[in-house]
């Protein structure tokens, strides 16, 4: 039996991409370890998974003043040191790191160790946990075209994102039940992220009278951000946040506005969701949402409105323009190559320890 370590954490977006190649993994026979931070996300949602999880210390690499530069450094060097162990410990054929700075010196201590690394980078641009690892890893997934450019050569696969299986499997009638709404009529989605989106959940309820004029509409606006005096309305529901039947509203909606980050964009586009992306603003970030959402509609994937730009109007004018169109995104969604992508990556992974 072939042992593989995943690695990656900090975000959820580091660690959602691990969960869904495991299916795919124990079908292939691979026995399975995790190696994560101490107090980071990732460390509950693999616990879920039953996957002997194993922690190590973990420093974050930050290009601002704070205290912590001081001491973080002496947290990676132990961090790498644990690692070490682990590998001598576990053995493992090969390493699959998702990013996050728990799997810099994860990385470090496999190549110290001869063992193969693939690492996978979601956004168009690297991040520096993945600049860092880059040097070590025998392969660079990745998700956009323009990726490979910002690649070592020889390394980068265009693979795009694993997608959980569950996503795939929702159930349009359980979603009617939910929701209350009508089976004959269009169903908008409207999402910000867990924690929501403060202007576009603006933007959508002032636009709400008139999108309920075409649309039924799901609202998924974060934690703290349910408008009470919305209850009620008739063709609207608000959450603050859905896990278990969100599947099951993927399959009810027509069309889809979000934000920007590069696993959510992968998921509708394996969904086939045209979708109105909202990135967040460069200056509230490094800017990664922006290049993401360019990207998505050079390929056709997708429509952007930036949020500098955002009004009732321009929102509903996007809202239009999607739907008239609607037809030309689901045909090159239906084009990609991107839609495999745990396929690609498991031959990637098996060519490799082969």
């Amino acid at each position: 039996m072939k042992r593989i370590v995943l690695t990656g954490g900090g975000t959820a977006g580091h660690v959602t991409p691990n969960i869904a190649l495991l299916p795919s993994l124990r079908q292939s026979g691979y026995e399975i370890f995790y190696i994560g931070s101490k107090d980071g996300i990732e460390k509950k949602l693999i616990q879920a998974q039953n996957i002997p999880y194993y922690e190590i210390s973990s420093g974050k690499l930050r290009r601002y003043f704070d205290l912590k530069n001081f001491t973080d450094p002496f947290r990676v060097l132990k961090g790498f040191s644990e690692a070490s162990s682990l590998m001598k410990k576990i053995k493992p054929d090969i390493v699959f790191s998702k990013g996050g700075f728990v799997s810099v010196p994860v990385v470090i201590a496999a190549r110290r160790h001869k063992i193969p690394v693939i690492c996978h980078e979601s956004d168009l641009t690297p991040g520096l946990a993945n600049k860092l690892s880059m040097p070590g890893a025998t392969k660079v997934c990745c998700n956009f075209p323009e990726t490979v450019k910002y690649l070592p050569e020889g390394k980068a696969v265009l693979t795009g994102c694993p997608i959980r299986r569950e996503l795939m499997e929702g159930n349009r009638t359980a979603a009617l039940n939910l929701t209350g709404f009508l089976p004959d009529k269009p169903v908008l989605l409207a999402m910000g992220g867990s924690l929501g989106a403060a202007a576009v959940n603006q933007a959508v309820r002032h636009a709400l009278p008139e999108l309920l004029k075409e649309y039924q509409v799901v609202h998924l606006c974060g934690k703290g951000k349910l408008d009470e005096q919305l209850k009620g309305t008739k063709g609207y529901v608000q959450y603050e946040y859905i896990q278990k039947e969100l599947p099951d509203l993927f399959a009810l909606c027509d069309i889809v506005i979000s934000r920007a980050g590069a696993n959510a964009i992968c998921e509708l586009l394996a969904l086939r969701k045209p979708t109105l992306l909202i990135p967040l603003p460069a200056k509230a970030s490094r800017g990664d949402q922006l290049l993401n959402a360019r990207s998505f509609e050079r390929q056709g994937f997708s429509m952007v409105l930036e949020e500098e730009n955002l009004t009732e109007a321009t929102l509903l004018h996007a809202v239009k323009e999607l739907s008239d169109h609607r037809q030309d995104y689901l045909d090159a969604m239906n084009r990609s190559p991107q839609s495999d992508a745990i396929r690609i990556i498991l031959d990637l992974i098996g060519q490799t320890v082969s």
